[in-house]
């Protein structure tokens, strides 16, 4: 290598620039750039994942002492939660550092002298943009599949143990098992292969021509069958009733799946992206209620780690002008922004989930505004 490419690839003192694919060099203010913005974002991300810890625990110390649950259990469920808790506020803790190191850089007149050198507004964003590229890619690999392999010992932990009775319960469940019959479960027990408080009515064309009745439902061991336990069948002619108890069991075949309690009752957080994907097409098959919920959920998984990158098209162009007001206002519009955003995606997913909107556009449409809003800003910055 000549002396002229030894001096290309390095800086004035004598360190090298780092040459990425497609990025071109990093040049001393792009380190010092990501540097400081790493530094930053990680500081937030852990402030926000004590923040939430403390919130949680303090709501939760009446049940864990209740409960008398180990020191060590509530350990790993704190532990086990940060996956998500990082997922969640990545996006927030990305504006927060992007506003502070942009109006540090502003507030400090370090910005105007790289204008006045001839930087531009899309090649200050370059250090921004890498590293939340890294930051995306990571928590895609943390949404899609760290995440759900944490579920039980963190949400389904506190759905099994923390959680009341009260707030347990759901409404039931109508399956249309047949042309001309409708199964109503109460509740599905934990082991998805059984439930309680069952009904399964048969029809004549409009008419109600029976009713069982049972306390408990379970698939039998071959999979092929289905046994009501102390059941009460009624039947129903010329407005005439009749009904049978039987304490014992009945056993009938049902036109239904193995897996039926298992898809109505699967929580979609707790599926990697290969599991979610095969949840959908089930769904679809079978017809089952709760398609559009697992639907958001899914794009929801793809959304909510890309909205890190996209979020910095608002940080960084609502910084670049010198300001006398300080970092503090920076925090409180990052926080504004954040917090709206997320409230974006909490309402307009529900909207998705009761099928009133399309389920893509339901988790995406957070994400298309806030590009359209950065659109809009790093327009007027450049300008």
């Amino acid at each position: 290598m000549s002396a002229q490419q030894n001096k290309q690839n390095t800086d004035s003192h004598g360190k090298p620039n780092l040459r990425l694919p497609g990025l071109g060099k990093l040049s001393i203010i792009d380190r010092y750039i990501i540097r400081q913005f790493l530094t930053i974002f990680f500081f937030s991300l852990a402030s926000f994942a004590a923040l939430f810890i403390i919130i949680n625990l303090i709501e939760n110390l009446d049940r864990f002492m209740n409960r008398q649950i180990p020191v060590g259990q509530i350990i790993i469920y704190y532990l086990s939660g940060l996956p998500d808790t990082f997922l969640l506020t990545s996006p927030l803790s990305v504006l927060l550092a992007s506003l502070f190191v942009t109006g540090k850089l502003s507030m400090q007149s370090e910005l105007p002298a790289l204008k006045a050198a001839g930087m531009s507004l899309s090649r200050l964003m370059k250090p921004f943009l890498l590293a939340t590229f890294f930051i995306t890619a990571f928590n895609l690999v943390n949404s899609c599949f760290i995440t759900p392999a944490m579920y039980d010992l963190s949400k389904g932990y506190e759905k099994r143990y923390l959680k009341s009775q009260k707030e347990q319960q759901e409404e039931a469940v109508h399956i249309r098992e047949s042309k001309n019959r409708i199964l109503t479960v109460g509740q599905i027990n934990r082991d998805r292969q059984s439930a309680v408080s069952v009904s399964l009515e048969t029809f004549d064309g409009s008419r109600l021509a029976s009713r069982l009745d049972a306390d408990s439902l379970r698939i039998s061991s071959n999979g092929r069958h289905w046994v009501f336990y102390n059941t009460k069948q009624r039947t129903f002619v010329n407005g005439r009733e009749t009904l049978v108890a039987n304490p014992g069991a009945d056993t009938l075949k049902l036109a239904l799946a193995k897996n039926t309690f298992t898809m109505i009752d699967a929580d979609p957080d707790e599926m990697n992206l290969v599991q979610h994907l095969a949840f959908i097409a089930q769904k679809k098959r079978s017809g089952l209620p709760g398609l559009e919920r697992a639907e958001v959920e899914l794009q929801t998984k793809i959304a909510l780690p890309l909205a890190s990158m996209l979020i910095v098209l608002i940080g960084v162009p609502l910084s670049t002008r010198k300001k006398r007001s300080g970092l503090a206002l920076e925090a409180a519009t990052s926080l504004l922004i954040g917090l709206f955003y997320l409230g974006m995606l909490k309402t307009i997913g529900s909207l998705g989930y009761d099928g009133l909107i399309n389920p893509v556009l339901a988790a995406w449409l957070p994400n298309l505004l806030i590009l359209l809003a950065g659109a809009l800003l790093y327009r007027s910055a450049n300008n």
